[in-house]
């Protein structure tokens, strides 16, 4: 049994017309994180260039009828955001109202001022980059990752990634703590932030890490059981089996994700992180479990070792759990004074990027005056605000079918399911941190991960489900006379 390091055939070069594609979207998804989490125009301008020359480089021959449908929905999602762009541009909409406050100045100034459908002219332009970027990274994640060997090395170097990103943040805390990179640090002195500015983003990043080594260590574990169903009573002698210099690289990864993550001290990072292991962990070994009551005890042992390990590494954690509890009243009102602009402004919202200019003048008055609210610290909230309920609503309609695609591929697939469990586990866990604070905003986040949900959405289907759905298209009826002969193999 092989369990470290990872089978180096997948690493092999052979040149193909897909390999630029795939070499920029792996170069991306481990460099995304790097540049203080690519929150500045520049970096995500430079990440949409390099996705957009891999796209015309993407490999379609591995694409088939429900990747192509995948691909068909985001093209959707896509046009209907070129349309909320346009309304919000556009010096004559074709549907949108114009905001009131342009009248208001133009009234209050004397001088006629061209109104917009946006309260700031041209904010929604800037703001396209960082969605841009994410529908980018999951179309050449289905495309790419519609080979189930790219697919795995991808998985492989978010993974790889993470541990280099959390083994820097942890040395990075110990020898210079006031120093992100090059910058000086301001904010979260004492806790890991890695190369992120927040904390609750590193967190969500490293527990997604987390997730993806936790799940790597198991299959590799469970490839080298000799029994189709593990044998409980012989775990331990299989266990003892395997040779200490072929595990520990990986659970060295793994402690080293979980150490980053508990040292940022994150509440609803480090609590989600934990949820999503267990689950994920339970769902690897649902097959090998006792049909009635295993699921429920790994549950409950998971969640033994999950406050185990909040006693052991997350003290501080604990503490603020106990002190704040796991949402601050601060936020809690924040997300009332959004529902209050989404309730003025329900169709196309205040524009693009604009939450920052919008939320002053309904800001509660029981928010802490000190400080700047530049994010609504949940992210349905403020797409809703600024692009308006319907969008909003055809975007949560996209990530539920999504998670239902990759739930689909999770208890379908008899191999390589680890790759929609991978992703199904980690957009969980990042839409939930999400509806918290601003997680998948951080394009050094969303970047990496929106392509592994994309391979995992390209690797929830069965390859003979895909090979019948091409036969179906090919024996189809194409006209009066016309004979069709599928091909076999």
């Amino acid at each position: 049994m092989r369990l470290w390091p990872p089978d180096m055939s997948w690493f092999r070069i052979r040149w193909s017309w897909s390999l630029p594609a795939a070499f920029i979207l792996f170069f991306v998804v481990a460099s995304a994180p790097f540049p203080f989490g690519s929150t500045n125009d520049l970096s995500i301008a430079s990440w949409c260039l390099c996705l957009g020359i891999a796209v015309i480089f993407a490999p379609t021959r591995d694409l088939r009828a429900p990747q192509l449908w995948l691909l068909a929905g985001i093209g959707v999602i896509t046009a209907a955001y070129a349309f909320v762009l346009h309304e919000q541009l556009s010096d004559h909409p074709w549907v949108a109202p114009f905001q009131p406050i342009w009248k208001q100045a133009s009234d209050l100034l004397g001088v006629p001022i061209a109104p917009s459908a946006s309260i700031v002219k041209n904010e929604a332009f800037f703001a396209l980059g960082a969605p841009l970027a994410n529908i980018l990274a999951i179309v050449l994640g289905i495309t790419v990752g519609a080979n189930r060997d790219r697919a795995r090395r991808m998985l492989w170097m978010i993974a790889i990634s993470g541990a280099l990103y959390a083994l820097y943040g942890v040395l990075s805390f110990l020898i210079e703590p006031t120093m992100i990179l090059w910058r000086d640090k301001t904010a979260y002195l004492e806790s890991v932030t890695g190369t992120f500015i927040n904390r609750n983003t590193a967190a969500a990043y490293f527990g997604s890490c987390a997730v993806v080594w936790m799940l790597l260590i198991l299959e590799n574990v469970r490839r080298g059981m000799p029994a189709r169903h593990i044998a409980w009573r012989r775990l331990s002698l299989n266990l003892r089996a395997i040779r200490p210099r072929e595990i520990l690289p990986q659970l060295g990864c793994l402690l080293i994700c979980l150490m980053a993550l508990f040292m940022t001290t994150s509440r609803a990072g480090v609590g989600l992180s934990l949820f999503a292991m267990i689950v994920a962990f339970t769902l690897f070994l649902r097959k090998d479990l006792p049909p009635r009551t295993g699921i429920w005890i790994s549950l409950g042992a998971g969640l033994v070792v999950a406050l185990g390990l909040l006693q052991l590494l997350g003290g501080r954690v604990s503490s603020r759990f106990d002190s704040n509890g796991l949402v601050d009243e601060g936020r809690i009102e924040a997300w009332r004074s959004t529902l209050k602009i989404i309730g003025d402004n329900p169709w196309f919202g205040t524009g693009m990027g604009t939450f920052h200019w919008a939320f002053p003048p309904y800001r509660s008055p029981n928010i802490s005056v000190s400080g700047v609210w530049g994010a609504a610290h949940s992210t349905p909230l403020e797409l809703a605000s600024e692009v308006g309920i319907p969008m909003a609503l055809l975007v949560a309609l996209g990530w539920a079918v999504m998670l239902l695609v990759l739930a689909r591929g999770v208890f379908g697939r008899r191999r390589d399911a680890i790759i929609p469990l991978a992703a199904v586990a980690t957009a969980t866990l990042s839409l939930l941190h999400s509806c918290l604070d601003f997680t998948l905003q951080v394009p050094g986040y969303s970047i990496p991960f929106f392509a592994l949900f994309g391979a995992g959405l390209a690797q929830s289907f069965s390859s003979r489900e895909c090979h019948a759905s091409a036969a179906d298209s090919a024996t189809a009826p194409r006209g009066p006379g016309v004979l069709t002969v599928a091909k076999r193999g």
